[in-house]
């Protein structure tokens, strides 16, 4: 009975029906409060509910991680009650020991649970400076070192994805066997530890020509991974490989930029160099190609594909003088 009204919930195992019967019950309790009566929890767990079907599993499971330990002083207030002052109190405390980025996302969740359940409240908090982030781009030599320690490795396929195609690591893990198609690689989705999801953005949905060596590496297989490792496992195996290589440390993605600067370097056109990596900024969105590739794109692979090629050769030669 919930507000003298009787809901039926049926399971064929009893237990299951009194566990659906009392979720069910808090939630409609939940949905039913008035925003006076809400906590500014209550606020943010509607505000996500709320969204739920529209975000990605990876941006909502994000949220519940806000939810779950940032502001937590914050959390037990009267939405009636919250003040701007007790708002500014808990932002500079999380700013002691939390990154600029995490308390603006912290932030910027509470002010659109606000936005709807309180909208008279707009919030003027000072944040704390946003910190320029330094891109670490492998040397050459790096580069070098790297790939000749995951060769003959699983590592080697997804680092020649990342370093050679520019892919992002979830887009990596998405890939399955139907991505595959002759000499082309299809990337229309991301695997993300919350589970599997469309590409970052619009222009992350895209079609790379596959170079031999790399199509050689893979055994496509329809409705299965091309590589099944974990995202954990993959960032432990390239700590891994970069401590075999004698390089300092690197974040998997910092191997996508290495693609970018490389590009860069060649000179290939901006535009292409957006398409290739997948980025979509609103420029990028009115040029993007369509599914077929121009020819100074191909021409553009080509260069790139060389470049990595040259290294794979260089590879294999010392190999050969070892043995």
């Amino acid at each position: 009975m919930v507000n003298g009204q009787r809901i039926s919930v049926v399971d064929e195992d009893p237990a299951v029906a009194h566990a659906k019967a009392l979720a069910l019950k808090a939630g409609i309790i939940q949905k039913n409060k008035s925003p006076q009566a809400m906590t500014v929890g209550d606020a943010i767990d509607r505000y996500i509910e709320s969204k739920d079907s529209v975000l990605s599993p990876a941006t909502v499971a994000g949220y519940k991680r806000l939810r779950e330990h940032a502001l937590q002083e914050l959390m037990g207030v009267r939405l009636s009650m919250l003040t701007q002052e007790a708002v500014q109190r808990a932002v500079n405390k999380m700013a002691k020991d939390k990154s600029p980025k995490s308390v603006r996302n912290a932030h910027g969740l509470l002010s659109a649970a606000l936005a709807v359940y309180r909208p008279d409240m707009v919030l003027r908090t000072t944040l704390p400076q946003k910190k320029r982030y330094e891109a670490a781009v492998p040397s050459g030599a790096d580069v070098q070192a790297i790939m000749a320690a995951a060769r003959g490795t699983k590592e080697e396929l997804p680092i020649l994805l990342a370093v050679w195609l520019g892919l992002r690591m979830s887009e990596i893990l998405g890939l399955k066997g139907e991505d595959v198609d002759g000499n082309i690689l299809h990337i229309r989705r991301a695997l993300v530890d919350e589970g599997e999801k469309s590409t970052k953005t619009y222009g992350s949905q895209r079609d790379l020509p596959l170079p031999d060596y790399i199509r050689g590496l893979m055994d496509p297989k329809p409705g299965e991974h091309l590589v099944k490792l974990t995202r954990r496992s993959l960032y432990c195996r390239f700590q891994t490989v970069c401590k075999k290589a004698g390089v300092q440390h690197y974040r998997f993605h910092d191997l996508r930029h290495i693609n970018a600067s490389v590009m860069l370097a060649l000179g290939v056109p901006n535009k292409y160099a957006q398409e290739r990596m997948g980025h979509a900024t609103d420029n990028m969105l009115k040029t993007v190609y369509q599914h077929t590739m121009s020819a100074e794109s191909a021409e553009a692979a080509q260069q790139v594909d060389a470049y990595f090629t040259n290294i794979l050769h260089t590879i294999l030669h010392t190999d050969s003088e070892d043995t």
